[in-house]
């Protein structure tokens, strides 16, 4: 597969303000790319901004709303020129069972992990097109594979996943690339905040190996990197996923089945001691959504 320098391309990234999305910038910074980054948190794309040895810009904006996203490309383009790539990265998580979880907050997650993703390609397609550029949305593992109280994350997941799959159909004759990108549970504020839980850690901690594990944010953005280089339709963070997609039509009937059952089984009592779980966003990233909504 022919790689593609990042020496002078543009790339956006949403959701930049930590975790995947401000190292992914970083990385790519190094590698000579000029960085627009949007997120919700001014100041922590600022300081973002501010550590990249590159030219660079951020923009306050919620991914959810199309007309601020259609601004921001606009105003992307005309400071640098072109766009060249568009990461679609921002995300939030609920975790808890789907009958006791928040209504708002579990549309939430499908606002801004489906919803947001499909603003973000409506935005950016159009420029992309003219740079015969690159659409990245990152999934999850999620997307492979069902979880039991992770409902509303699985479902946006696999949204996106599907969503970009039909994209590359629609676009790929223009020269537009469309990738997924894949990752388990990885090191960010997101995983910390639903491991905050402890019912939540505990299960998870019991699902099988390789899935049981949070993996180091630097080499699972190391793989990102990699494959947007590469325009790659599918890009694995870590790499057993990719063997994933050859099971993945057996899970569903696995998890949904015994194993998953018996598990909720085990973890219902603790649950119900324990008053539920939280039904919040998880994570700082969460909360600065939670935040920027409630200000409107």
């Amino acid at each position: 597969m022919t790689r593609v320098r990042l020496e002078g391309q543009v790339a956006v990234i949403t959701g930049a303000a930590r975790g995947v999305g401000a190292l992914l910038a970083r990385k790519m910074a190094a590698r000579g790319a000029k960085i627009a980054l949007v997120g919700l948190e001014p100041d922590e794309l600022k300081r973002v901004s501010e550590s990249l040895h590159t030219e660079s810009a951020y923009w306050h904006a919620d991914v959810t709303d199309h007309e601020a996203m259609a601004e921001v490309a606009r105003e992307v383009k005309d400071r640098f020129g072109k766009v060249d790539i568009a990461v679609a990265n921002a995300g939030v998580a609920i975790g808890g069972p789907f009958m006791d979880s928040d209504p708002v907050a579990w549309r939430r997650v499908i606002e801004v992990n489906l919803i947001g993703g499909a603003v973000t390609g409506r935005a950016f397609l159009p420029v992309l097109a003219e740079s015969r550029g690159y659409f990245l949305q990152i999934a999850s593992l999620a997307a492979l594979t069902p979880a039991p109280m992770m409902t509303a994350y699985c479902a946006s997941k696999s949204g996106v996943e599907a969503f970009a799959h039909s994209l590359r159909a629609e676009v790929g004759y223009k020269g537009v690339g469309v990738g997924v990108g894949y990752l388990s549970w990885t090191d960010t504020d997101m995983v910390r905040g639903a491991d905050a839980d402890d019912v939540m850690r505990d299960v998870r901690q019991r699902l099988p190996w390789p899935t049981n594990k949070t993996y180091p944010l630097g080499p699972a953005v190391d793989r990102l990197v990699d494959g947007i280089e590469r325009r790659s339709p599918h890009v694995y963070g870590q790499w057993w996923l990719r063997g994933m997609q050859g099971i993945r039509g057996y899970l569903g009937s696995l998890i949904g089945g015994p194993l998953g059952q018996r598990e909720m089984k085990a973890v219902a009592g603790r649950i119900e001691a324990a008053g539920g779980v939280a039904t919040g966003l998880v994570g700082a990233g969460g909360e600065a959504d939670e935040k920027s909504r409630a200000s409107r």
